[in-house]
């Protein structure tokens, strides 16, 4: 079968630096069947989707729609909603949940101090690692393919907290899995691969293997981040933070600065990939940017 996947793994396309980009995300559980555009084509009431969508324009906050793997029959049953909201921002990351009757509450929260990292009490704290395999078909058929046996592997297995999630970027890099509270998004995942990731998360670090990079920064800092995880071997989920980006597409130097004063500066350029591949199923080929990283070098006296 050809699909968008196979092309970019058959182009050993880098993964690094492809992770969508938020400081904090709000899941919002919704059972049953999800359109292209879930938000407005699911049994969520579309007005208050379409609402959602907009609350979150532009504040940091990335919506999305969560269920548990499995079957998802269409049995127009009322039901509750569990919710997540986690802040992914390293060295300030948390994750609450919630439970509620009706998604149109969700409205009455200030999405610009969530996307700042201020909770303000919404919901009580959840401390195990939650994985989060996108497995929209209805988006591209690559999620479904390969997403949803992932999913329904792990929660076999004894993975309480995964769940399936309408979109995380990246279809041609399925199966992708993000995972909270770290923020660390992963592709070409297996479930094996993916057991070690949330080992690790629960000890407060990070696996390097399949990893897309970290939400909470733009590209040219994913790909800084991982570069420098990568020289230096740290892996504990808090300890680096990107400080500043100078430059413009499609050359930048990005600081990354550890928690113990140590800091580097990464020269990062964006180039089209080559050759043309489809970054989706039935999508026309395209050239997608990719990062990579050409320089890297410890700053004297650090930060």
């Amino acid at each position: 079968m050809s699909t968008c996947t196979n092309a970019s793994a058959e182009l050993a396309e880098p993964l690094a630096a492809t992770a969508a980009t938020a400081r904090t995300w709000l899941l919002l559980e919704q059972p049953g069947p999800w359109g292209a555009k879930a938000f407005t084509a699911s049994h969520l009431d579309p007005v208050v989707g379409r609402a959602l969508e907009k609350a979150a324009d532009g504040t940091g906050v990335r919506v999305a729609l969560i269920r548990r793997p499995g079957r998802h029959a269409d049995c127009h049953v009322p039901s509750r909603h569990q919710v997540l909201v986690a802040h992914v921002v390293p060295g300030r990351s948390w994750v609450r949940q919630d439970v509620i009757d009706d998604p149109a509450a969700l409205l009455e929260l200030d999405f610009a101090a969530l996307g700042a990292g201020e909770h303000r009490g919404f919901g009580e704290p959840h401390h195990e690692p939650v994985a989060l395999v996108c497995t929209n078909g209805k988006r591209d058929r690559c999620c479904a393919l390969y997403g949803r046996p992932l999913a329904a592997q792990l929660a076999a297995e004894g993975v309480s907290d995964v769940w399936e999630i309408t979109h995380i970027g990246g279809h041609r890099f399925a199966p992708t899995m993000l995972v909270l509270p770290s923020g660390y998004a992963y592709g070409r995942i297996d479930a094996d691969l993916a057991h070690g990731v949330l080992k690790a998360a629960r000890d407060g670090r990070i696996a390097l293997d399949g990893c897309r990079g970290a939400a909470a920064w733009d590209r040219p800092g994913q790909a800084a981040d991982l570069a420098v995880r990568s020289l230096t071997g740290e892996l504990r989920a808090g300890a680096l933070v990107v400080t500043r980006t100078d430059g413009s597409a499609p050359s930048w130097t990005v600081r990354v600065t550890h928690t113990d004063g140590r800091a580097w500066d990464v020269d990062v350029t964006e180039s089209a990939a080559q050759p043309p591949r489809p970054e989706s199923c039935g999508a026309a080929l395209g050239s997608p940017a990719r990062m990579d990283v050409t320089g890297i070098r410890a700053v004297a006296g650090g930060r």
